[in-house]
C-alpha cells in the first residue's frame, strides 16, 4: 500500500508526480536512463521499486550550481562551460539522492541504488526532458528539481516504475 505522500515516477511517461492523498498535486517531465529499467550495478539503467530520498543535497545555492561527486565545485553551468567540457554528465541545481527500500531489489550487494549514486538533479540538458538520456539517474529541468527540492524532505518514499 502506498503511502499519504510520495513521489510517483513513470519510466514509460517520462514524468515524475507528487502524490498526496491519492491524488497528483503537481508533476514535472524528466529523462529517465536511455537503458531502461533495471537495478543492476553498471548497467546504467534506472532502478525500479520502492525508494526514499536518503539526502538532499545543495540546499541555498544558486540554479544552476555544478556539482562531482555530491559536492559543489563553485561551477555555475553556462553554454561555455558545456563546451568546455562536453563529456561531462553534468549533475546541476540540486540532488535528491535515492536509497533503495527493497532487499535483494534494488537495497544490498549489486542492485544497492544508493550505492549506485542514482539521484533525482538538474541537467543542462533540456531539451532532452520528455525522454529515455541519462546514465540511470532521473534527471529533471533545473527549475522544476529547485521547485520539488523545495516540497519534499528527506525520508519521503519514492515509486519508480514502467
Amino acid at each position: 500500500m502506498a503511502p499519504d505522500l510520495f513521489l510517483d515516477i513513470s519510466i514509460s511517461a517520462q514524468c515524475l508526480a507528487i502524490i498526496d492523498s491519492g491524488q497528483e498535486i503537481r508533476s514535472y517531465r524528466v529523462s529517465t536512463a536511455k537503458n531502461g529499467a533495471g537495478e543492476q550495478r553498471g548497467s546504467e539503467c534506472t532502478p525500479a521499486g520502492w525508494h526514499n530520498i536518503r539526502a538532499k543535497i545543495g540546499s541555498g545555492l544558486p540554479l544552476n550550481s555544478v556539482f562531482v561527486g555530491r559536492r559543489p565545485t563553485g561551477e555555475i553551468y553556462n553554454e561555455e562551460l558545456g563546451r568546455r567540457y562536453p563529456k561531462r554528465d553534468w549533475i546541476l541545481t540540486r540532488i535528491l539522492w535515492l536509497g533503495g527500500l527493497e532487499p535483494g531489489k534494488n537495497r544490498y550487494g549489486e542492485v544497492d541504488t544508493c550505492w549506485r549514486y542514482i539521484y533525482i538533479h538538474g541537467t543542462p540538458d533540456e531539451l532532452m526532458i520528455g525522454s529515455p538520456a541519462s546514465h540511470g539517474c532521473i534527471r529533471m529541468k533545473n527549475k522544476d528539481v529547485l521547485d520539488l527540492f523545495n516540497r519534499v524532505e528527506a525520508g519521503i518514499k519514492v515509486y519508480i516504475h514502467e
